[in-house]
C-alpha cells in the first residue's frame, strides 16, 4: 500500500492534466505491480466482493462479463479511487469553465459521493471486466446518473500480445459536423489509462466547443483479457 501511495505521488500530474486537456486521455505505466494484477484477477471468482454481474452478450453490450464491486470496496480500490480523484479535479473544473457549464467538482471524493447520494446515487461503480477469445465491448459511456465525473480510469491486468491478442482499447470522439475520430490504445500490463467519461472541450477559432467521447474494446483474438475500471461517481442502479 505504501509503495502504491509513493507511485501515485510521483506521477507528474501537471503533465497528465495537460495530456487530458489536449487529447482526452493519458496513459501512466507501472502503477500496479504483477502481484496486484494477479490478486485482482483471482478476486474475480469471489462472489462476496460484488453487487452485480453483467453478461454483456445478454444485453447486446458485447461479449464478455463484468462485475461491479460493492461497498465497502477492497482497500486497494478505495485507495486508488481516493488518491487519484483530487488530481483530476483541476482539469475537470477547467473543462467546465471552458465550456461555460455551471458545474464545479468538489476537491475530495467524499464530497463527490455526498453529491451523488443527494441525487439518489448510492451504489459502487468500480468494476472488473473479463474477456475471452471473441470478446469485445461496444462503444459506450459510464454515466449512471445525473451526477457524474468527467474523467475515469482503467487498469490493465494482462500483457497484450503475451496473455491475449487483439482486445485494443478504443476511444472515439465526435467532432460536430465531422466524422468520428477513432483512437486505438494498447497499454502495458499494470498501466493506468485516464480518459474522458462523456465530453471534453476542444478549442476552435471561436472558442471552445464540446466533443463527445465514447470507449470500448475491440475483439479479443486469443487468450484472456482482464481490466479494472475505476469510476468516481456512484450509480442509481
Amino acid at each position: 500500500m505504501e509503495n502504491l501511495e509513493r507511485k501515485l505521488a510521483e506521477i507528474p500530474w501537471e503533465g497528465v492534466q495537460q495530456e487530458l486537456h489536449e487529447q482526452g486521455y493519458s496513459v501512466i505505466e507501472n502503477i500496479l505491480d504483477d502481484e496486484s494484477c494477479s490478486e485482482f484477477i483471482k478476486a474475480y471468482e469471489n462472489p462476496k466482493l460484488y453487487r452485480k454481474v453483467v453478461d454483456m452478450e445478454r444485453f447486446r453490450f458485447g461479449k464478455g462479463r463484468y462485475k461491479y464491486f460493492q461497498y465497502p470496496l477492497p482497500d486497494l480500490i478505495h485507495q486508488l479511487r481516493t488518491c487519484i480523484y483530487p488530481k483530476l479535479v483541476p482539469v475537470s473544473n477547467q473543462w467546465m469553465r471552458n465550456l461555460r457549464i455551471d458545474i464545479s467538482f468538489p476537491s475530495t471524493l467524499a464530497e463527490l459521493r455526498a453529491a451523488c447520494a443527494g441525487n439518489g446515487q448510492h451504489l459502487a461503480t468500480p468494476l472488473i471486466l473479463k474477456y475471452g477469445a471473441g470478446g469485445f465491448n461496444t462503444l459506450h459511456q459510464d454515466l449512471y446518473g445525473e451526477v457524474y465525473f468527467p474523467i475515469q480510469a482503467v487498469f490493465f491486468l494482462n500483457e497484450s500480445d503475451v496473455d491475449y491478442t487483439g482486445g485494443e482499447f478504443v476511444l472515439t470522439q465526435q467532432i460536430p459536423r465531422a466524422q468520428s475520430q477513432a483512437i486505438v490504445l494498447r497499454p502495458k500490463k499494470g498501466s493506468m489509462l485516464l480518459f474522458t467519461t462523456n465530453y471534453r472541450p476542444i478549442q476552435g477559432k471561436r472558442g471552445y466547443y464540446r466533443v463527445a467521447m465514447k470507449h470500448g474494446v475491440s475483439k479479443v483474438h486469443s487468450g484472456e483479457r482482464n481490466t479494472l475500471g475505476i469510476i468516481f461517481h456512484d450509480a442509481t442502479s
